[in-house]
């Protein structure tokens, strides 16, 4: 049977009679998940000024390394040995060549060397060679003596930089008074996509951000900007076949692989008694960490789901969450003791809206925080660099 009523088509090709189908929903796409940001949390405290600082501590050191290149040829003979810190070391302190069995007990401390008795206890003479690492095992006191000078550390003051994010929302009368698709209040609408874009950077910046080398608190021609955490590690910065990391399986042998991940873990923990709990990566590397579980992967004949996620990585060092961040560079992965970091914001400063005097038909207002990153004991944390992004 013939449709006789009117149809769509008969109102013409511009439609004039009907309203447009439109979507009620704004679809975005451009990325602004941060995802470190929402793992670190919100910090304990704000910081108290656009200089913020905080203390740091650590105990005496209990090795040293020899520092000379002529030796004796018979290892027992070699009674006076040259360090990089003799002031470390004590008479009575029993010390050890890494890597072997000997034991040696310290006889005498003067100037930049000390003065040792080879084999104590009985052990072999070992054959020990310039940068070779001594272990201090312990000192052993005199019954009766007088006590020793005091030995103490200072404690030191370290401190990073608030950065003011800013972004201007401006919607002229007319744009906030008409009716648009989805958006119930215009103004409202610019607030947020704006707020997107600041906790976006906040988060970049976080990683890679860099203080001036000069006049960092900022002046009337500076720009006050934080130091990231990739900035902030100086200690722990490995590279693939290099300083204590084996090669990798990449390209040129610069791949990521569980070996390089358990060696920059294992030498991480040798500097700190904190642990590596976070891992963040880009995209790439996090395939490499999902690879890891590939030839050990079963399936059942009846499985229908294929899974290739590792979201928990767990060693001897350390049960490490593993954080997939856009902003980290693509050969990096970061080695994070989240429980040393914070993003701070300075007191009163949190992201928020603040409306500016409008000088026309339109309502201004601005999107504004300031925050800097709280990044204690750089070395309880680490990177490796130089990795393949092929």
């Amino acid at each position: 049977m013939a449709f006789t009523g009117k149809a769509t088509y008969d109102a013409g090709a511009g439609l004039p009679e009907l309203v447009e189908d439109v979507s009620d929903i704004v679809g975005i796409v451009s990325p602004f998940e941060t995802a470190l940001l929402d793992h670190f949390g919100d910090s304990k405290q704000p910081a108290f000024g656009t200089v913020h600082e905080w203390i740091e501590d650590a105990l005496l050191p209990n090795f040293d390394h020899i520092n000379q290149t002529v030796f004796n040829p018979d290892p027992q003979t070699e009674t006076d040995l040259t360090m990089d810190n003799a002031g470390r070391f004590r008479v009575g302190d029993q010390v050890q060549p890494e890597g072997t069995g000997e034991v040696m007990l310290v006889t005498a401390v003067g100037g930049s060397s000390i003065t040792v008795q080879r084999g104590y206890g009985g052990t072999t003479a070992a054959t020990v060679a310039d940068n070779m690492k001594l272990n201090i095992l312990g000192n052993a006191a005199m019954e009766g003596a007088n006590a020793d000078s005091a030995r103490f550390t200072s404690r030191s003051r370290k401190q990073n930089y608030t950065q003011i994010f800013t972004a201007t929302v401006s919607v002229s009368g007319s744009m906030q008074a008409s009716r648009a698709y989805g958006i119930a209040d215009e103004v409202d609408y610019q607030k947020q996509e704006r707020m997107r874009e600041l906790l976006r950077d906040l988060e970049n910046c976080m990683i890679n951000g860099v203080a001036p080398v000069s006049n960092q608190q900022g002046s009337s021609t500076v720009r006050r900007s934080m130091n990231g955490i990739i900035q902030s590690i100086a200690t722990n910065r490995f590279v693939p076949g290099a300083g204590g990391i084996p090669v990798g399986d990449g390209a040129g042998s610069d791949g990521l692989n569980e070996a390089v991940l358990n060696a920059a873990l294992r030498l991480i923990w040798d500097q700190s008694s904190g642990g590596v709990d976070t891992i963040v990566v880009g995209g790439l590397q996090k395939r490499k960490i999902n690879s890891f579980i590939s030839s050990s992967r079963a399936y059942a004949p009846e499985d229908t789901k294929f899974q290739d996620l590792v979201s928990v990585y767990e060693s001897d060092f350390g049960v490490c969450r593993v954080v997939m961040s856009r902003w980290v560079p693509a050969d990096t992965v970061l080695l994070i003791d989240s429980s040393r970091v914070q993003a701070m914001p300075l007191t009163g400063r949190s992201f928020g809206f603040k409306k500016l005097a409008s000088t026309g038909d339109s309502v201004e207002g601005q999107v504004v925080g300031e925050y800097t990153l709280e990044f204690k004991n750089e070395n309880a944390h680490g990177l490796i660099s130089g990795l393949a992004t092929a």
